[in-house]
C-alpha cells in the first residue's frame, strides 16, 4: 500500500479570495514504512502574502520571487501523488487550495480526488479522541512525537511530523517487508509449525529485572497515550 503524507503553506486562508499555494511537502510511505522519497517545492504565487500567514510560516514574497509557478511543477507533483492514498491533516483546506491551483492552469486537469484517495487525519483524530484538542501540535504531545523544530510551520517538516503521528495513531509500528523468496520460506515455516502437533515441553525463563523494568515503562507509556484506559495496566504482574 502506497501512501503520501502531504502538507501545504499558502498566502492566506481562502483560495476563493485569490490566495495561492506557496509550498508543497510530500513524504512517501509504503507498507507502513517511510521510504525516504519525498516531493518538495516552493512556488511563486504572483501576489502578496498576508502578514498573518507570514507570521505562521515565515515565507516572504522576496524569498519566492525566483521560484517556479505551480503550472511548471504540476505534472511532477501529480506524478508523485497519483495512485497513492493522500494523508492530510485538515484535508479540505489543502485539497481546496490544490484544486484551485489545478483549475487555474487549465481545464485539462481534473480534481485532486480523481488522481488519488484522501484520508483526513484531523477527522480521524476527532473520532479517536472526541472532545480533545487535535491540532498537529496536540497530537505530537499525545503520541510523544518530537516537534521541537517546529518553531514555524513548513510543509515538508509538517509532513514528516504528520507521518510519524499517523503511523502511531493507526497502529504504532511499521511492517517489515520481506523479499518474495524469504517471504515464501517464512509462510512455509508457519504452515509447518501449525501442522506440528507433537512438541517438547516449553522452557520456562525467568525475566531479568532490567527487562521487567523496560516492560513496565512501556505499559506506562501506552497507558498515558490512551488516557489511563489500559485495563491491563492495573493487573498484577
Amino acid at each position: 500500500m502506497r501512501q503520501v503524507v502531504l502538507d501545504t503553506e499558502t498566502t492566506g486562508l481562502d483560495p476563493a479570495q485569490g490566495h495561492r499555494v506557496i509550498e508543497i511537502g510530500c513524504i512517501e510511505i509504503e507498507n507502513r514504512r517511510l521510504t525516504g522519497r519525498h516531493f518538495h517545492c516552493y512556488l511563486n504565487p504572483d501576489r502578496e502574502i498576508d502578514e498573518g500567514a507570514v507570521q505562521v510560516h515565515g515565507i516572504t514574497s522576496a524569498f519566492l520571487g525566483d521560484k517556479p509557478r505551480f503550472g511548471q511543477l504540476a505534472n511532477d507533483f501529480l506524478q508523485f501523488v497519483t495512485g497513492a492514498e493522500l494523508v492530510i491533516h485538515n484535508a479540505p483546506f489543502d485539497v481546496g487550495f490544490l484544486n484551485s491551483e489545478l483549475r487555474l492552469i487549465g481545464n485539462h486537469y481534473s480534481k485532486l480526488e480523481e488522481y488519488c484517495s484522501i484520508v483526513d487525519t484531523l477527522a480521524m483524530a476527532r473520532k479517536k479522541h472526541p472532545g480533545q484538542r487535535n491540532s498537529l501540535d496536540a497530537l505530537c504531545k499525545r503520541y510523544e512525537v518530537d516537534n521541537s523544530q517546529r518553531e514555524l510551520h513548513g510543509a515538508l517538516l509538517d509532513a514528516e511530523i504528520l507521518a510519524d503521528v499517523y503511523l502511531l495513531m493507526t497502529g504504532g509500528q511499521t511492517f517489515f517487508q520481506l523479499g518474495t523468496e524469504e517471504n515464501e520460506v517464512q509462510k512455509k515455516e508457519i504452515v509447518e509449525r501449525k501442522m506440528d502437533t507433537v512438541r517438547e515441553p516449553l522452557p520456562i525463563s525467568k525475566v531479568e529485572d532490567e527487562a521487567m523494568s523496560a516492560h513496565l515503562r512501556l505499559i506506562a507509556r501506552i497507558n498515558k497515550i490512551s488516557g489511563d484506559r489500559c485495563i491491563w495496566s492495573t493487573s498484577e504482574i
